[in-house]
């Protein structure tokens, strides 16, 4: 079995990679291999008759001892998610069940029986899986994403959502929002002025002003060098390490590996995995680690000193500064080391790629992206810039942004929900253990929900006062719901609603020269667009808005 690896983690390439993952290699390893392909050859001829699973259990395909459906999932890599979509379909069901060695993976695709899952059953689905990935990127479980339930997770989950993404917090740290729109407005002025055809990377764009709102709430600046930054410079260096490093943590987290449903093969890194999130926390302890002990010797000197308290300047300091009923630290080093790598991660993806998607189908439909940029104009105008203030009247455009979620998520499933209990879903037994996962690509395009699930339409969305980006119902996921749904809804979509919006207030996009249409084509091993979207963009607004520009 060849390592399966996505994409660069800090300077190592993919062929680096996956050399050093087939050389590191065992004698061992190489025998395990040998020996389950030897028993799943065994069992498929055993079994080549096998019909589907009937009883309790909701309905699936035939299913091998001791492995399950292991076999079907390996030869289904790296796109597992779509093997997974093809049964449910070709099954005509709502809900499938899986049997991955000895666990129960259960994917839906029904509103309906997701609310069940997420609400009638909320309390029972509220743990995660422990893998080999999770482990990693979440120090050991001492975050609130990752975490099973349990303790640790209250504890955080409770931080998180009354200290860090509490309202007053929020507050405190707007103007430091209002800078990152600020520079995203004035880093594509520069980038199309200084292009002798005025191109744009969107998803370069979208991507790395993600990474420096997130740096900048979390650890109070944009770069991690300290040397002063021009107002319209780009990612260096370590921001460019630090962003791929995250997206590569998302692609690799819950990716469907063997050693999660076989643990005894953890430690023989058979496809690389271990090795890719080993390397990926390299990246993310080399740039974190420094920022976050020097809030804690900080907070150490100000004890020490009896230096009178001050307010949390970002979310870094409100993390180093809790302090529990006896006035010491209420969180650990690797509590906050954990909390400020999850945070990171959560917000740096369905930003960028909804953005990103939804350009991409205004582009091709031009009289899409004129509404929206009609909305602009009417609610804001042309004599200053879009204001997060400004997002409760945007109601088309928010609808641009829903159906963005709808049609083109980042993520295949929502991460795993364990059940810690025997329970009922749908009518059909789900034992404990078993992994949930909700299918944002098969809610979002079930045929059964949507009229013409493919098609790019933000008037379907259209239906109230004020248009949200959540969705109660799960017709599609963009936060979630339940004990571990997003606490950072009104974070979440004022980030993400704000870049769109200064995107199309400030510049007019055009396809670049010689392309008649944008590909609106997937990627073979996600759903994120096969290259990155590339337009031309054109200043719209007064000069005096965008700043100087800066062409080397």
């Amino acid at each position: 079995m060849l390592p399966i690896l996505l994409g660069k983690v800090g300077n190592m390439s993919l062929a680096t990679i996956q050399t050093r993952s087939m050389t590191s290699c065992s004698g061992l390893s190489l025998a395990t291999l040998v020996m389950m392909a030897t028993l799943l050859l065994f069992f498929l001829k055993k079994n080549k008759n096998a019909v589907p699973q009937t009883g309790q259990f909701p309905p699936g395909p035939a299913t091998l001892p001791f492995v399950g459906n292991m076999h079907q999932m390996i030869w289904n890599k790296p796109a597992v998610f779509r093997w997974i979509h093809r049964l449910l379909k070709e099954m005509n069901t709502d809900i499938l069940c899986l049997r991955l060695g000895a666990t129960h993976v259960i994917a839906v695709t029904s509103p309906e029986i997701a609310c069940e899952v997420l609400r009638k059953n909320d309390e029972v689905f509220a743990s995660r899986p422990i893998t080999f990935a999770s482990g990693s990127f979440s120090y050991g479980y001492k975050g609130s994403i990752l975490s099973p339930h349990g303790e640790q997770w209250k504890k955080m989950r409770r931080v998180l959502a009354s200290e860090v993404l509490a309202p007053s917090m929020e507050q405190k740290v707007q103007h430091i929002r209002e800078e990152e729109y600020d520079h995203l407005v004035r880093y594509i002025n520069k980038t199309s002025c200084c292009s002798s055809e005025a191109i744009v990377d969107v998803r370069h764009v979208s991507r790395h002003f993600c990474g420096d709102m997130i740096r900048r709430l979390v650890f109070g600046k944009r770069y991690f060098s300290n040397l002063p930054a021009s107002a319209t410079s780009g990612p260096g260096h370590d921001e460019l390490a630090h962003v791929a490093a995250l997206f590569t943590l998302l692609n690799h987290v819950y990716s469907f590996c063997v050693s999660d449903y076989f643990p005894a093969l953890q430690g023989l890194d058979l496809e690389g995995h271990e090795m890719v999130s080993r390397d990926v926390m390299r990246t993310i302890n080399r740039l974190h680690d420094p920022i976050i002990e020097d809030r804690i010797r900080e907070r150490s000197n100000s004890i020490q000193s009896r230096a009178e308290k001050k307010e949390a300047r970002d979310f870094l300091d409100v993390l180093v500064y809790l302090e529990d009923a006896q006035g010491q630290p209420l969180l650990s080093r690797e509590d906050i080391r954990a909390q400020t790598t999850e945070i990171m991660f959560a917000i740096i993806d369905n930003p960028s790629n909804a953005v990103e998607w939804a350009l991409a189908e205004m582009i091709n439909r031009p009289e899409v992206m004129q509404k929206a940029i009609n909305e602009l104009d009417m609610v804001v105008g042309k004599e200053r810039l879009v204001q997060e203030s400004d997002i409760s009247q945007l109601n088309y455009l928010k609808s641009c942004i829903r159906e963005a979620f709808r049609m083109h998520p980042y993520h295949p499933f929502n991460p795993p929900h364990v059940a810690m209990a025997d329970t009922t879903v749908a009518g059909y037994t789900i034992p404990k253990g078993s992994h949930v996962i909700l299918s944002r690509f098969g809610l979002g395009r079930n045929p059964k929900i949507w009229v013409e699930p493919l098609e790019f339409r933000p008037e379907r969305h259209l239906n109230a006062a004020n248009v949200l980006l959540t969705e109660p119902g799960l017709r599609f996921i963009s936060f979630s719901t339940g004990r571990r749904g997003c606490p950072g809804i009104s974070l979440g979509t004022s980030v993400t609603m704000m870049l769109i919006a200064r995107m199309l207030q400030g510049f007019t996009w055009t396809k670049p020269p010689g392309v008649h249409s944008i590909d609106l084509q997937e990627s073979k091993i996600g759903l994120a667009l096969a290259e990155p979207l590339v337009l031309r963009a054109k200043p719209r607004l007064p000069a005096h808005l965008y700043g100087p520009i800066e062409c080397m």
